[in-house]
C-alpha cells in the first residue's frame, strides 16, 4: 500500500481579502518532492431558486475576472466568520435576487478547479420563495434578474449562454434528479 502525499512546507505568496496564494512543497508516495502553487479560498455557496410555478431565478452580473457579464444563480463566498453554509446561502439569495426561502435543501458539492484552487462550493435548491427587497452589497455588479423555465435555462446552458460552471453543475444536478427538490 502506498502512502498518501504529505505537504512538507507552506509559503504564503499573497494574502488578499477573499483568497491567498500559497506555494506548497509536497512529497508524493514515490518519495519525490514537488512544488505546487495553489489559491486558497474559504469556499462558496450557489443557490438554485425555484419559484412555485417551476421557473428558476437567475441574475446577470459583471465578472471582472473574465471581463464580461454572466448569467448565473445567486452565489457567494463564505467569508463571514462563523457563518454556516446554509446561512450564507440564505443571505446570498436575499441580497442578490430578493427572495427568502421556506426550504433550503442540499443539492451537491463541487471543486471547480482542484488543480490550483481549494474552493469548495456547496449547492442548494431553494423553494417556497417569498419576495423581499434585494440588498446587493457595494461589491455586487448585478445588471438584471431573470426568471426562466427549467427547459429555457437548460437550453441556454446547452447553447453556451450560461458559462458559469457552478450554475451549470447546479442546473444539471437538479435536472438529473427530475427537477425535484434534492
Amino acid at each position: 500500500m502506498t502512502s498518501a502525499p504529505v505537504v512538507k512546507t507552506v509559503e504564503t505568496l499573497l494574502e488578499c481579502r477573499k483568497f491567498s496564494v500559497q506555494r506548497l512543497s509536497v512529497t508524493g508516495s514515490d518519495g519525490r518532492t514537488r512544488t505546487r502553487e495553489v489559491v486558497v479560498h474559504p469556499g462558496a455557496v450557489v443557490v438554485l431558486p425555484v419559484l412555485d410555478d417551476g421557473r428558476v431565478v437567475m441574475l446577470r452580473q459583471y465578472r471582472a475576472a473574465v471581463g464580461k457579464s454572466l448569467l448565473e444563480f445567486p452565489a457567494g463566498t463564505r467569508d463571514v466568520a462563523g457563518e454556516s453554509p446554509e446561512a450564507c446561502a440564505v443571505r446570498e439569495l436575499e441580497e442578490e435576487v430578493g427572495y427568502r426561502a421556506d426550504r433550503l435543501e442540499l443539492l451537491c458539492s463541487l471543486y471547480p478547479s482542484p488543480g490550483i484552487l481549494s474552493e469548495h462550493i456547496i449547492a442548494y435548491v431553494a423553494t417556497g420563495l417569498t419576495p423581499t427587497p434585494p440588498g446587493p452589497t457595494a461589491d455586487e455588479m448585478i445588471e438584471s434578474i431573470e426568471k426562466l423555465t427549467l427547459d429555457d435555462a437548460a437550453a441556454r446552458a446547452a447553447r453556451g449562454e450560461i458559462e458559469d460552471a457552478k450554475s451549470i453543475v447546479a442546473l444539471l444536478m437538479y435536472r438529473l434528479r427530475g427537477g425535484q427538490r434534492a
